[in-house]
C-alpha cells in the first residue's frame, strides 16, 4: 500500500502517524501517534487536532502495524574478523545498514580483534553513528582478557564514559579465548556489576560462546561460587550447538538472559537457525522476558578446521534481524509474542529506560511493517530513516 503523507516528512519537528496498529508490544489496536522531536507525546484513538501552522508531517499507515524499533545488542560497529590475515578485517557497516533493517538502537563490540581495533575506535564509531542519528551504546573488552580498555579498567569506562554500558565480548570456550580462569571470569563480572550499581548501566557481561565442549562451565560456576547475581551473566551464540543451547535453557531458570544469534545455519548442521530457537524457548516454556535475538552485524562468520584454520569466510549482515522476524510471522507467532525477544528484552537487561516500547514518552524508534511484515517504514529517534523502502538518512560516507 502506499502511505500518503502530509508535509515533509523529514524537516518536521512534529510528526503525526494516523490509523496504525500498534504493538507496544502488547496490542492496542488502532492508534494515532504524535511524535515531537525524538519522543513519542502523545497517543489517542481520536486523531489529535492541529494547527498546520506548526508544520506537522502527517503519514497514514491505514492499519499497518506499528512495532517498536529492532535494538540489535550484539553489533560489530568498528567491523570485526581479522581471524584470516589483515585483510579479511570487515569494514565498519554504515548507518542505513542497521535502519534498512529496522534496527535503531546497536550495542556495538569488539570480537576477536581488540588489539588492532580498541575501546578507543569503538566508542568513537558509537558516537559517529549517534551523530548520524543512531541510538548507540556499546561494551568495553572484547574476546581476552586482560579487557582492552580506554580508561585503564573495565569499571572505570563503565563508570566515566557514557557510551559503555557493560563488557563483553569475553570468549569463552573458544580456540580464540584467552582460555580464561573461573577467578578471571568472576573478577571481571564483579567489576562491571559494581560498576553497574553505581552509573543504573547495565553492568554485565556479554559472553561470546564457542563451539568448545566446556559450554557453559564457566557461567555455572560462577553461579555457585559467588554472590554475584545471574543477570550479569549473558551468553549470546547458544543456538550454535544443539548441546548448548540446552545448557542455555537451563540457565534461564537460573535467571539468565540469553541471546540467540540469526546466523545461517546449512541443512544437517548441529545447530538452530534463529527461527528455531526462538520456537523451542516457546515450546520448552522458558521465561519470555530471558530471550534476545541479535544479528552479530558486521561480525566475522569464518569456518575451521579441526586443527583451528580457517577454511571459509562471510560475515552478518543487520538484516538477519528483520528476515528472522519476518519469518517467525509467517510461521504463525503473533507480533506482541515476537516483539519482545527483538527489543523489549535488550531495553530491560541493559537498561535503557526509553527504549524497546510504545508509550507516552518513549523515544520515537519505530517500525511500520508492510505487508511482508518487514520493516516498510523506520523512524529512529524521530526522524524518518526510511520510508516506502527508501532510505531518507544515510551516513556521511555512502
Amino acid at each position: 500500500m502506499a502511505h500518503h503523507f502530509i508535509q515533509s516528512p523529514r524537516l518536521a519537528v512534529l510528526t503525526l502517524i494516523r490509523n496504525a496498529n500498534v504493538y507496544a508490544p502488547e496490542p492496542l489496536g488502532l492508534r494515532h501517534l504524535l511524535v515531537a522531536g525524538d519522543r513519542i507525546v502523545h497517543i489517542s484513538t481520536e486523531v489529535p487536532s492541529l494547527d498546520q501552522k506548526l508544520g506537522v508531517a502527517e503519514i497514514d499507515a491505514e492499519g499497518a502495524s506499528l512495532i517498536p524499533g529492532f535494538i540489535d545488542p550484539h553489533t560489530h560497529v568498528t567491523g570485526g574478523g581479522g581471524e584470516a590475515g589483515f585483510e579479511t578485517s570487515v569494514p565498519a557497516p554504515h548507518i542505513s545498514e542497521f535502519t534498512r533493517a529496522g534496527v535503531t538502537t546497536v550495542v556495538g563490540l569488539l570480537g576477536t580483534d581488540d588489539l588492532v581495533r580498541t575501546t578507543s575506535s569503538l566508542v568513537a564509531r558509537l558516537k559517529a553513528l549517534r551523530n548520524e542519528g543512531l541510538s548507540a551504546w556499546g561494551y568495553t573488552g572484547g574476546y581476552h582478557i586482560p579487557p582492552t580498555t580506554l580508561t585503564g579498567s573495565v569499571r572505570s569506562d563503565i563508570v566515566h564514559i557514557e557510551e559503555i554500558i557493560a563488557v563483553g565480548e569475553v570468549a569463552i570456550s573458544d580456540h580464540r579465548s584467552s582460555q580464561p580462569r573461573l577467578d578471571e571470569v568472576v573478577r571481571l563480572a564483579s567489576e562491571a556489576h559494581v560498576a553497574g550499581l553505581m552509573t543504573g548501566k547495565a553492568g554485565i557481561v556479554h559472553f561470546h560462546v564457542g563451539d568448545g565442549k566446556r559450554g557453559l562451565e564457566l557461567i555455572r560456576e560462577a553461579l555457585e561460587t559467588t554472590e554475584l547475581p545471574a543477570r550479569v551473566f549473558n551468553p549470546t551464540h547458544v543456538n550454535r550447538r544443539k548441546a548448548l543451547f540446552e545448557e542455555a535453557l537451563a540457565l534461564t531458570e537460573q535467571g539468565c538472559t540469553m541471546d540467540i544469534t540469526a546466523f545461517p545455519v546449512e541443512e544437517g548442521e548441529d545447530a538452530w537457525t534463529a527461527e528455531d530457537a526462538f520456537e523451542q524457548t516457546l515450546d520448552r516454556g522458558v521465561n519470555p522476558g530471558r530471550v534476545t535475538i541479535s544479528s552479530d552485524g558486521g561480525g566475522c562468520l569464518p569456518v575451521f578446521d579441526s586443527n583451528g584454520e580457517p577454511i571459509g569466510l562471510d560475515y552478518a549482515r543487520a538484516e538477519a534481524i528483520p528476515s528472522t522476524f519476518a519469518e517467525l510471522v509467517r510461521r504463525g507467532h503473533a507480533l506482541n509474542v515476537l516483539v519482545p525477544a527483538f527489543s523489549t528484552n535488550a531495553a530491560r537487561l541493559l537498561r535503557l529506560a526509553y527504549k524497546g516500547s510504545i508509550a507516552t514518552g518513549m523515544d520515537a524508534d519505530l517500525i511500520i511493517l508492510g505487508e511482508d511484515h518487514r520493516p516498510r517504514h523506520v523512524m529512529a529517534r524521530g526522524a524518518w530513516h526510511m520510508l516506502n523502502n527508501e532510505t531518507i538518512i544515510k551516513g556521511t560516507f555512502e
